[in-house]
């Protein structure tokens, strides 16, 4: 074996390595659980959600009002959360040193990550996750209203026990802006709050004086 043909074997078993570490990294979205209940009764995983969130992407992405390169938008789904492997999850309203670290701790994870492989690979795996956390591009739109709107849709679908007080409020102000740019997103923004809205008046909630809470 030539010496070009050596290199060309080594750097090939390199990233053979390199993709097996990330997938192990991986696994672990498929049991680090989430501030979300499933309909049977057990919490919601990270993985469990990025998959929703794609379905979600694939399903409803021809009706938008402004269209958006879907191959882009799902890849920046498969990994918006990949840095949940090593920080783990931490609720949007949860108020703690955690939370207040959680930007700087997801960007040491991603260099973390992007170093872990080729340098395409973890180039295009960084860039998606910048793209998705500016939020200015109309993929990372989309996405971030999907992020919202999944959370909303499988409390819809868990028992009404599984969710904070503080979540109540959530279901007028945690969607909306997010999806504000585009009309689809506004009636889906609008049928899932309907559904929130049913489920907690079926619960006693009274979603009347929730709203007032929430008045200037």
């Amino acid at each position: 074996m030539s010496l070009a043909s050596f290199a060309v074997e080594m750097r090939a078993q390199a990233d053979v390595e390199s993709i097996l570490d990330l997938v192990r990294l991986a696994e672990r979205l498929k049991s680090e659980l989430r501030h979300s209940w499933l309909s049977s009764g057990r919490r919601e995983s990270v993985a469990e959600h990025t998959w929703q969130m794609a379905l979600l992407a694939l399903v409803s992405h021809r009706h938008l009002e402004h269209p958006v390169d879907i191959d882009r938008v799902l890849r920046m789904i498969l990994v918006h959360d990949l840095v949940e492997a090593e920080v783990g999850d931490v609720p949007s309203f949860e108020v703690s040193a955690r939370k207040l670290a959680k930007a700087e701790t997801e960007q040491r994870a991603i260099a973390r990550i992007r170093d872990m492989l080729d340098p395409a690979t973890g180039g295009e795996i960084f860039a998606l996750f910048q793209e998705y956390e500016l939020c200015a591009s109309p993929e990372a739109k989309f996405a971030k209203a999907l992020d919202n709107l999944e959370v909303q849709i499988q409390h819809n679908l868990a028992d009404l026990s599984t969710w904070e007080e503080i979540e109540y409020g959530l279901v007028y102000t945690k969607m909306d802006r997010h999806c504000a740019h585009d009309a689809f997103l506004r009636d889906l923004c609008g049928a899932v709050k309907r559904d929130a809205e049913e489920k907690m008046k079926a619960g006693g909630v009274d979603v009347e004086a929730v709203k007032r809470k929430l008045s200037p």
